[in-house]
C-alpha cells in the first residue's frame, strides 16, 4: 500500500539568517530550518512542531482547515466589503513652518471655505460604512480654525441623525494652540497627531519655525493633552516622525525621546518622493539600505526598552505583526492589497477637488491629476467612487498582478502604493525588488521575521496586539 505524503499547498518562500520563511497565499506562514524545509518542500516531513506550526498555517494540502483559514483571511481583509472609511479634509495650504520635506509643498496659498467643508462632510457620510474616521489636516489646520470648528459641529450632527459611528482626528503642529481651542478639541474627542523628528536640535532642524521653538511647542501641547487625556490612543495625542539624512545614525536617541515623553508609537518612516524632498534629496535624502540600518537600529531600541518594560511600539512593526500573528487588518492603507486608495480613504483638497488619497492629493499640487476622483461641489458618492483613477489604482495595486509581488514570501503582508509609483517612476505600475519603497520593505520585512524567531521578542510582539 502506498504511503500518503503531505505535500505542500501552494507557497513563496525566503532563506533569512534564522532560517527559511514559507507563506501561504491566506496569510499562513512558518519559520522553518533548512533541512525541515527540504523536507517540507520534497512533501517527505512527517511530525515535530515544524510540522504542527505548517499546518496550522494552512500549508500542507491534505491537513487544510479551510473553515478556520477564510475566517482568518475574512477577518484581515473585510474593508473589502466596505467602503472608504477614512476621509482626509485639507483644511488650508497655508502653513507657519518650513519644513525640509514638506510633502504637502505648504506655505502661503488658499484655505477651504465653510461650504465646501460641509459638502466634504456631506459626501464622506455617503460612504456605505457603519463608522468613518474624518481626519482634518493642511498645511496647518488651525490656521483655518473657524472652518475647522463648524465642520467638527456638523460632522456630529450629522452622525446623530444618521447613527453611523464617527471619529474626528487631527494632524497639527500644535503651535497655534490655545486653551479655548484644546477645551474644544478635547469637549468634541478629536484625537490628535503632531509631528516629532526627535531631540529638540534635530526636530528644529527639520521643521524650521519662523515663530521660535517647534519642538518646544509640540512638547508642551503633548503633556497639556496626556494630563487630560491620558497617554493612550484614542484620548492621548500621537506623532509622526519623517527620517531625514540628519535623522541617520540617531535612531536610539529618537526612540528614547518618544519613550520619554511616554508617546505610545514611534513611526520611523522614510521620505517620500513628494512634495520639496525630491528637490532636495541630495542634501536630506538617502538610499534604502542607508534607511534599512537606521530602521533595524531604531526597532531594536524598542525592543530592548520593551524588555526592560517600557511599554513603547514600533508603528510599522506593529502594523505587519497585526497581521503576521493576528491575522487581522491592520488599518493602515499603504499595506493593503489592493490598497486603499478610493477603496479605503479619499481626500479633499481645498478647492473641494476629491482625490483617491492624500498623496494623489499632494501629486497634484506639482500638476499631476491623475488621481483626481471629481469635487465635492458638483459629484456624487457613486459617481466618485466609480470613476477610472479608483479602478486604475485597485488593479495597479493588486500583489497578483505585479510579476516580482506576486511570488515574494512577503505578499500576504504588503502593499504597492500606485502613487508612490507614480511619482518615483511615472506610472501606477512598476513595484519590483529594484524600487526604493521595494526595498525598504524588503528589508524591514526579513529584519521583523528574524525578530519572530526570538522567543522574548515574539512574546513583546504579542503583547503589542493584546494592548491594541
Amino acid at each position: 500500500m502506498k504511503e500518503q505524503r503531505d505535500l505542500p499547498s501552494y507557497f513563496n518562500w525566503r532563506r533569512l539568517k534564522a532560517g527559511v520563511l514559507v507563506t501561504g497565499d491566506l496569510g499562513g506562514w512558518a519559520l522553518l530550518k533548512p533541512a525541515e524545509f527540504r523536507l517540507f518542500a520534497a512533501g517527505k516531513l512527517k511530525s515535530g512542531p515544524a510540522f504542527e506550526a505548517l499546518v496550522k498555517a494552512g500549508l500542507l494540502s491534505s491537513r487544510l482547515d479551510f473553515d478556520a483559514l477564510f475566517t482568518d483571511w475574512g477577518d484581515s481583509n473585510e474593508y473589502l466589503r466596505l467602503g472608504p472609511g477614512l476621509h482626509i479634509i485639507v483644511l488650508t495650504r497655508k502653513c507657519n513652518h518650513r519644513c525640509v520635506y514638506c510633502q504637502a509643498a505648504s506655505g502661503a496659498g488658499k484655505s477651504m471655505s465653510a461650504a465646501t467643508a460641509r459638502r466634504a462632510v456631506e459626501l464622506a457620510f455617503s460612504a456605505p460604512v457603519d463608522g468613518l474616521t474624518l481626519e482634518f489636516q493642511g498645511g496647518e489646520p488651525l490656521v483655518n480654525w473657524p472652518v475647522l470648528k463648524a465642520a467638527v459641529l456638523y460632522a456630529r450632527k450629522k452622525a446623530r441623525k444618521t447613527g453611523k459611528e464617527l471619529a474626528l482626528a487631527l494632524v497639527s503642529n500644535f503651535s497655534l494652540l490655545d486653551k479655548a481651542k484644546a477645551d474644544f478639541i478635547v469637549e468634541n474627542d478629536i484625537s490628535l497627531c503632531t509631528s516629532l523628528d526627535g531631540p529638540a536640535d534635530l526636530h528644529n532642524a527639520n521643521r524650521k519655525f519662523s515663530g521660535g521653538d517647534s519642538h518646544a511647542r509640540a512638547v508642551k501641547w503633548i503633556k497639556h493633552f496626556q494630563e487630560r487625556r491620558g497617554t493612550e490612543p484614542p484620548g492621548g495625542p500621537s506623532a509622526l516622525l519623517t527620517v531625514t539624512r540628519a535623522s541617520l545614525g540617531r535612531a536610539r536617541e529618537i526612540v528614547d525621546e518618544y519613550a520619554r515623553l511616554a508617546l505610545p508609537y514611534v513611526f520611523l518612516r522614510p521620505l517620500s518622493p513628494l512634495g520639496d524632498a525630491p528637490g532636495r534629496w541630495d542634501e536630506i535624502g538617502y538610499t534604502p539600505e542607508e534607511f534599512l540600518e537606521f530602521y533595524r537600529a531604531g526597532l531594536d531600541r524598542v525592543l530592548e526598552l520593551n524588555l526592560r518594560g517600557l511599554p513603547v511600539k514600533e508603528k510599522t512593526a506593529f502594523l505587519i505583526v497585526k497581521k503576521a500573528l493576528g491575522s487581522q487588518d491592520n488599518k493602515y492603507v499603504d499595506l493593503r492589497c489592493p490598497c486603499g486608495a478610493g477603496l479605503g480613504q479619499l481626500a479633499y483638497d481645498v478647492d473641494g477637488g476629491i482625490y483617491t488619497c492624500d498623496e494623489g492629493r499632494m501629486l497634484a499640487r506639482g500638476g499631476d491629476f491623475s488621481f483626481r476622483l471629481g469635487s465635492v461641489l458638483k459629484d456624487s458618492y457613486a459617481k466618485v467612487i466609480c470613476s477610472e483613477p479608483v479602478k486604475a489604482c485597485a488593479i495597479s495595486s493588486s500583489l497578483d498582478l505585479q510579476p516580482a509581488c506576486s511570488r515574494c514570501a512577503y505578499k500576504p503582508f504588503c502593499g504597492v502604493c500606485p502613487a508612490y509609483n507614480q511619482a518615483a517612476q511615472g506610472g501606477f505600475w512598476g513595484s519590483m525588488p529594484s524600487s526604493a519603497r521595494c526595498r525598504v520593505f524588503m528589508g524591514i520585512f526579513d529584519h521583523i521575521f528574524e525578530r519572530l524567531s526570538e522567543k522574548r521578542v515574539r512574546e513583546v510582539f504579542e503583547r503589542w496586539l493584546l494592548r491594541a
